[in-house]
């Protein structure tokens, strides 16, 4: 006569023990995993409200330069591309190689007119009440720009100056900023440059020159296109897929092993 064992609970609960923790840390992740994804949609808003107010304001008639006296009131999120009309004197101090700061560019994201390796000249230009503004002067085509790279006098004498306003980037780390024996920069730290060619206390901003260009074309100033990438809508979608392999596989370990806990054990 067959007896049927019966399950004893030590025999059980390993399992259901085993299960409870997987249970906790497969919670723990699709919290995280769905925190993430609605993290990602946040960001795409943000993003998509920052792409519309940088490309009004690119596009907006520039205004007069902000009064040095408001500069310290300035900062990217209010002011990054605002168009902005001045007059100035570009700085010629008789020394070439502290007139120009020359930033290396293999192309740009926000000026469709640069297709290949280049410079961005920067030069300061003295305002009206003395104060001193960095400018991108515009792009130079130049394969291999070296410190015997021939430099591009400003224009000559008080002109009016029409651009955007740009803050410093920061240097990445795995490319120094400035290389020396180049005379080249590797990011557009205009306070650094001033002070690498002693052009005195600048603006906390540079400016991106449109408009006017120089006789004989270059460097080439230009208008910039607001080209911000928005890939969080992906990410989310990505994160919310994770979430939803990692219940579907958890749901299958834990369908998979149940009924091993409650089979007869003979």
């Amino acid at each position: 006569m067959n007896v049927q064992r019966s399950i004893q609970p030590d025999q059980v609960w390993p399992m259901d023990r085993r299960i409870a923790l997987a249970g906790l840390f497969a919670l723990a992740g699709l919290a995280i995993l769905i925190g993430l994804g609605a993290w990602q949609l946040e960001r795409k808003a943000w993003k998509e409200a920052l792409i519309v107010t940088l490309t009004q304001r690119s596009a907006a008639v520039a205004v007069a330069l902000p009064a040095p006296d408001d500069w310290r009131f300035l900062n990217p999120a209010n002011d990054e591309f605002r168009r902005v009309v001045f007059r100035a004197e570009f700085v010629n101090s008789g020394d070439p190689h502290r007139e120009e700061a020359r930033v290396y560019t293999s192309g740009s994201a926000l000026r469709d007119d640069i297709k290949t390796p280049g410079y961005f000249a920067f030069a300061s230009a003295r305002l009206p009440n003395s104060r001193i503004v960095v400018v991108n002067r515009g792009y130079v085509p130049d394969q291999q720009p070296t410190a015997a790279t021939r430099q591009l006098g400003p224009i000559d004498g008080m002109v009016t100056l029409i651009g955007v306003m740009r803050w410093p980037e920061t240097p990445s780390w795995f490319v120094g900023a400035y290389n020396a024996s180049q005379n080249l920069w590797f990011a557009r730290d205009h306070q650094a440059m001033a002070a690498q060619n002693g052009w005195g206390a600048v603006a906390p901003f540079y400016i991106e020159l449109e408009a006017p260009a120089p006789p004989g074309g270059f460097p080439k100033p230009g208008r910039l296109k607001i080209n911000l990438t928005n890939n969080h809508l992906q990410y989310a979608l990505t994160w919310f897929g994770l979430a939803i392999v990692l219940a579907a596989v958890f749901s299958a370990w834990v369908w998979s092993r149940r009924p091993a806990a409650f089979a007869d054990p003979r």
